[in-house]
C-alpha cells in the first residue's frame, strides 16, 4: 500500500482515512472539464447525470442494493438524520406508529436525532440496555417491538469500541413484526462486507470519508417503498428523498472508494485483525491497570479500544501525539468532552475508568513497524500522564 506523506504514526482510520489515489484521479473531470449540474438537461448536464447514474449503481451493488435505493447525501450524519426523522414523519402521517427503539451506544446522528424525536415532536422512545461488550440483546428488540414501533435503530459497527452487533437477527425480528430497520453503518465498509438483505435492513447509513473516499460525501441506502417524507425541502433532486445540488465530484469518489476497499477488503480485513491482536496483547501486557472495552472477538478487524484507571483520556492523546502518535479518546465528533463517554457508562464500566478511554484504530497504511513503535512508547507516556496527574492533584 502506497503510505502517506506525512510523518508519524496514525491510528484513527475510525475518524477519517486517507482518500486513495484512485479515488482522487477518478473525482478530478468532474471539478474541471465535466462540470455540469446532473439536473441540466444540455450535454454537459446530461453527461454529469450520466455518471452520478453510474455512482448509484456502483454503490448499489456494492451493497446489494439497487442503484434506485441509493441517496447521496453531504455526510453520515445527514444519512442518519434524513433516515429516521423521515420514516418517523411518515409512519405518523399515515397512523402507523408513534414508537421508536434503538440503544445508549449509537453515535451522536442517532442518539441526538431519536431525543430531539421524543422532546420536540413527541414519538416515544425505548433505549435497549447493553452488555458490558457493548452489544445489544435481539431478544430484548422483540420483547420492546409494540404495535405503535415504527422504526428501530442499531448501529452495525459501534464507533467507540469496534462491537459488531447482531444486526441480521434483529432485522429478521423486525421483519416479523412489520417493523423497519435502519443501521448506521458508517464504520463498516473498509473492513466487513455488507449486504442490505442479509442484514435485513430498510435503511442504511455510510460515510465516504470512512472508506478511503472524499469528506462531504455520504449514503443514505432506503429500500424501495418504504414509507418517508424528505425533512429538507427544495427541490426533487435524489428521486425526491434529498433537495439540493448533488457533488456529482464526490458522487463519484464515493463509488471509486466502495470499489477501492471491496477489492482490498478480505485481504486488508485478515491483516489488520492480526495486527490488531498484537496491539492489544502488547498494551494489556505492558500497561498496568488497563482494559480492553468492547467484544474480544465480534468486532472489528482494524479496532482496539482501552480505559486507562485513574488517567485522563484527553491528556493521554496530547501526551502521545507528542510522541508523534495520532489516536482518540473514542468517537471524534466528541473529542474534547472532558465528561466519560455515555456509551462507556452504558457498559458498566466505573466512572474513574470511563474518563481514561483510548480508540487506536488501524487502517490500510498501518505496519507491523508502527504497532510495535506504539506499544514500546506506550507504558512510558502512560507512566508519566499518571505522574503529572498525582503531582497536580
Amino acid at each position: 500500500m502506497e503510505k502517506t506523506s506525512r510523518k508519524g504514526i496514525y491510528l484513527d482510520y475510525s475518524a477519517t482515512t486517507p482518500v486513495a489515489p484512485e479515488v482522487t484521479a477518478a473525482m478530478l473531470p468532474y471539478f474541471t472539464a465535466t462540470f455540469g449540474n446532473a439536473s441540466s438537461t444540455h450535454s454537459f448536464g446530461r453527461e454529469a447525470a450520466a455518471a452520478l447514474d453510474e455512482a448509484h449503481s456502483v454503490v448499489g451493488c456494492a451493497i446489494g442494493a439497487r442503484a434506485s435505493e441509493i441517496t447521496f447525501t453531504g455526510c453520515g450524519t445527514e444519512a442518519d438524520n434524513l433516515a429516521l426523522r423521515g420514516v418517523a414523519f411518515a409512519a405518523r402521517k399515515n397512523g402507523r406508529g408513534n414508537h421508536i427503539i434503538s440503544s445508549p451506544i449509537e453515535h451522536h446522528a442517532v442518539e441526538g436525532t431519536v431525543h430531539q424525536l421524543h422532546d420536540l415532536f413527541g414519538f416515544d422512545i425505548t433505549m435497549l440496555p447493553v452488555d458490558g461488550y457493548g452489544r445489544v440483546d435481539p431478544d430484548d428488540v422483540r420483547r420492546a417491538i409494540r404495535p405503535n414501533t415504527a422504526l428501530v435503530s442499531v448501529m452495525l459497527g459501534n464507533n467507540e469500541v469496534g462491537t459488531i452487533q447482531q444486526v441480521g437477527e434483529i432485522g429478521l425480528i423486525c421483519r416479523e413484526r412489520g417493523v423497519l430497520l435502519h443501521t448506521d453503518a458508517v464504520q463498516a465498509p473498509a473492513y466487513m462486507p455488507i449486504d442490505v438483505n442479509a442484514l435485513h435492513v430498510d435503511l442504511m447509513a455510510l460515510s465516504s470519508h470512512k472508506f478511503y473516499g472524499p469528506k462531504g460525501s455520504g449514503v443514505l441506502y432506503m429500500r424501495d417503498g418504504t414509507p418517508y417524507i424528505p425533512t429538507l425541502t427544495g427541490g426533487g433532486h435524489e428521486r425526491g428523498r434529498r433537495p439540493g445540488t448533488v457533488s456529482v465530484a464526490n458522487a463519484v469518489g464515493t463509488a471509486a472508494a466502495i470499489k477501492y476497499v471491496s477489492a482490498r477488503r478480505d485481504e486488508q480485513a485478515a491483516r489488520l485483525a492480526v495486527l490488531r491482536e498484537r496491539l492489544i496483547a502488547g498494551v494489556l501486557n505492558s500497561v498496568q491497570d488497563v482494559q480492553l472495552t468492547g467484544h474480544p472477538s465480534d468486532r472489528m478487524a482494524h479496532h482496539t479500544s482501552f480505559v486507562f484507571k485513574g488517567i485522563d483520556g484527553e491528556t493521554l492523546l496530547m501526551a502521545l501525539d507528542v510522541e508523534g502518535i495520532a489516536v482518540s479518546t473514542g468517537s471524534a465528533c466528541t473529542s474534547g468532552n472532558p465528561e466519560p463517554s455515555p456509551v462507556l457508562l452504558a457498559m458498566g464500566i466505573p466512572v474513574e475508568w470511563a474518563l481514561g478511554g483510548l480508540r487506536m484504530t488501524l487502517g490500510y497504511h498501518t505496519t507491523q513497524d508502527d504497532i510495535d513503535a506504539v506499544i514500546a512508547k506506550l507504558p512510558f507516556v502512560v507512566e508519566q500522564v499518571r505522574k503529572a496527574a498525582i503531582e497536580f492533584a
